[in-house]
């Protein structure tokens, strides 16, 4: 095994002896125990055999989100033994809309640290590892080995993808959560030989076409929905209990609560996953097309600007067309001064010919992610003839550097 390098190949069958079987502790529960946990040992399916396997659990929760919030609650005031948390972000006041493990006096610190606190407040008597880092190659299989079973809370396919090679290499159970403005999905994958992410999903969307919460926006409740049924999810597992998720794909419309469950199986046409590479874990494109990707964004760049450096040159007489391609709702959220027109940037190939072609041009977003990929598009067509610019950052650096009125959303 090579931990420092991007390459981590694993031979044979890895057994971490996951806590999901019928094994019990012979530790009994304390009176404190038993007074905290009094509903869990009223129930058959628990009592005080369960309750101690649950204690005895450990569970790494990939993102102290929206979806990480309700997951972590939970399963601290259920009694989960050991929680490890992962998160490389900090709270941000447009996380309290919806991330209820955090709190308005929480803004600025690391997420991690934010729900640890809450986690001591809910049980004490859990056992809290913080990861205040992005779940990657390099360190994923050191981490996801300490704990049986892992909980996705993520917003991107590539920590996913990573998550699901990483189970399938370890023999690891893990529980999968997304949401997408007023839906959501839930699954069981790796349980005992059940279909991986892989089998459901063989292949991404480019990134573009994927957008995350704060491109496309999610109702508040909506992560409390699914990362309950997450947590439900867990405790099934660890209790060996119920009908799991594994080999169903649970999808959740919160404005007509219509709820469903698609089946799925094992994809004997795929080849398993043995080692984790940078290919291996390659989930939008194949290595051909992100090869040729690579090669056009080398052939293909675009120059940025710095919002300041912009103004000072608006100042000196320079006239650019400035284009802003964000979606409607976010255009009434706030838009920055001088703003020309505004096209989704979905919307550029069969609009493109509202852009001029005699004018040097900005393009801006959110946090200059769509504006860079519109600008390459633009470049790439030929048809702008003069200087194409992205404006770095987007309007949060705009709020940062230029006016700190302009919400950053």
């Amino acid at each position: 095994m090579q931990k420092n390098g991007l390459k981590i190949n694993i031979e044979g069958k890895m057994d971490y002896n996951n806590n999901t079987s019928d094994e019990v502790p012979e530790r009994s529960l304390t009176m404190d125990q038993k007074a905290r946990y009094a509903r869990h040992l009223m129930l058959p399916h628990v009592g005080e055999k369960g309750q101690r396997k649950i204690n005895s659990s450990s569970v790494l929760v990939v993102g102290a989100g929206g979806l990480g919030s309700p997951v972590l609650m939970y399963l601290a005031a259920a009694g989960i033994g050991k929680i490890g948390i992962i998160d490389d972000d900090t709270v941000d006041i447009t996380n309290l809309q919806r991330q209820i493990i955090h709190s308005t006096s929480s803004v600025g610190e690391l997420k991690v640290d934010s729900a640890k606190n809450r986690i001591n407040q809910i049980n004490p008597d859990i056992k809290v590892e913080t990861f205040s880092f992005r779940l990657g190659i390099e360190n994923v299989v050191d981490i996801v080995s300490n704990y049986d079973i892992i909980v996705d809370g993520t917003d991107n396919f590539a920590t996913r993808y990573t998550i699901s090679d990483c189970c399938e290499i370890l023999g690891k159970p893990w529980v999968f959560g997304s949401i997408h403005r007023f839906e959501g999905q839930v699954s069981v994958f790796n349980l005992k030989g059940s279909p991986n992410y892989r089998d459901l999903f063989p292949k991404a969307p480019p990134p573009e076409l994927a957008p995350n919460c704060a491109e496309a926006g999610v109702l508040g409740v909506l992560p409390g929905i699914i990362g309950s049924f997450q947590a439900n999810e867990v405790l099934k597992i660890v209790l060996n209990i119920g009908n799991t998720l594994d080999g169903k794909l649970l999808l959740i419309d919160a404005l007509s609560l219509n709820i469903r469950t698609l089946n799925y199986g094992v994809n004997e046409k795929r080849e398993k996953v043995t080692e984790l590479s940078e290919e291996a874990i390659s989930c939008a494109l194949s290595q051909e097309e992100q090869q040729s990707l690579d090669a056009s964004k080398k052939e293909v760049t675009v120059k940025e600007i710095q919002p300041l450096d912009y103004l000072e040159k608006l100042r000196q007489g320079w006239d650019p067309f400035f284009l802003d391609v964000r979606g409607e709702l976010e255009e009434k959220i706030v838009s920055l001064p001088n703003t020309d027109i505004r096209i989704a940037h979905t919307e550029i190939p069969s609009r493109i010919e509202e852009i001029p072609t005699d004018k040097d041009i900005v393009v801006y977003c959110r946090s200059g992610a769509r504006s860079t990929m519109v600008a390459r598009f633009l470049k790439m067509s030929g048809h702008c003839s003069k200087d194409l610019y992205n404006l770095s950052g987007g309007i949060h650096l705009w709020s940062k550097t230029v006016d700190s009125t302009i919400p950053k959303y």
